[in-house]
């Protein structure tokens, strides 16, 4: 640990100018090594300058500072440079990874964001995600999640596992049914392929696994998580109901059956219900694919 760490901003600054002014006397000179040796120390106060500011006690490390920067602005874009600054080490990405993968905080990537708005299920409107750079992250919980080490644990060897994308996700959500699992674990799972997005709608749409998000049926759901609900797949005339259609039908009836009224806030972990959508005149017997007082869906629990 550098003892200048301890010292207060305004120290730091200072020793900073000064070391500014005596860099500018070595700037007139043609030692190239003597400029860049004068350098050094200016990157290591400049580097504790940004230490500094934040409080000593909770930020002892440069993974609980860079924790403790996300958690005070969560749902907020912040770029890499900023944790270069206040961890003051540069395998900042690292210990980002480290807070996802061994202490279960939800920090989604400007990569996995962009694949996510892609396939509609990046919910956070006011964010525009075109322009999020690779660099940049969000915390989307301010809860951690204590269960997560496990599971990256069966992630890693499941993506190890022959097999195509879907497949694998798929498995995945099977070894967790009930549990809101990231974009970044599915993303993980997939070997990073940016296609895993794309794969994870598939399951719900194509092939009819309750697979759920925040903008697909649970809006209690944590932001950029996904959630198989059950094990069993839909009947095949009800998969080919739009997303747009399941998610006007279900805030037009306020996420509740329409025959007793249940509601995933009802639900416990010995519950196996989930909500579905189905057609009010079966689709074998002309009912189409939109919401309507005639022609649309109904909501009701599995039982």
């Amino acid at each position: 640990m550098r003892k200048n760490k301890l010292l207060e901003p305004e120290e730091i600054r200072q020793k900073l100018a000064d070391l500014v002014v005596n860099f500018e006397e070595e700037l007139r000179t043609s030692n190239l090594r003597g400029k860049v040796l004068s350098l050094v120390p200016l990157f290591h106060a400049l580097r504790d300058l940004g230490k500094s500011l934040l409080p000593l006690a909770p930020t002892s490390s440069a993974r609980e500072r860079i924790l403790f920067y996300f958690r005070k602005y969560p749902y907020t874009v912040i770029n890499g440079d900023e944790f270069l600054v206040v961890s003051g080490i540069q395998e900042y990405a690292r210990r980002i990874r480290e807070l996802r993968v061994q202490f279960g905080w939800s920090i989604i990537s400007g990569i996995t964001a962009k694949e996510m708005a892609k396939e509609e299920e990046f919910p956070l409107e006011h964010f525009d995600v075109s322009k999020m750079a690779p660099d940049d992250y969000i915390l989307l919980s301010e809860e951690q999640d204590r269960d997560a080490a496990f599971r990256w644990k069966v992630a890693n060897e499941i993506r190890k596992k022959k097999g195509s994308v879907r497949s694998k996700i798929l498995e995945y959500l099977k070894m967790n049914v009930g549990k809101p699992i990231t974009g970044e674990e599915l993303r993980y799972v997939a070997n990073n392929r940016t296609e895993w997005a794309r794969r994870s709608r598939e399951l719900r749409t194509e092939l009819g696994w309750p697979v759920i998000t925040r903008n697909t049926g649970r809006p209690d759901l944590p932001i950029g998580t996904y959630v198989l609900e059950s094990v069993r797949q839909s009947p095949e005339h009800d998969r080919q109901i739009p997303d747009r259609v399941r998610r006007a039908v279900l805030r037009r009836d306020g996420y509740k059956c329409t025959r007793c009224a249940w509601t995933h806030d009802l639900w416990n972990p010995s519950d196996p219900r989930h909500l579905e959508i189905h057609h009010v005149k079966e689709h074998a017997k002309g009912g189409e694919n939109k919401h309507g007082e005639q022609s649309g869906h109904s909501m009701h629990k599995l039982s």
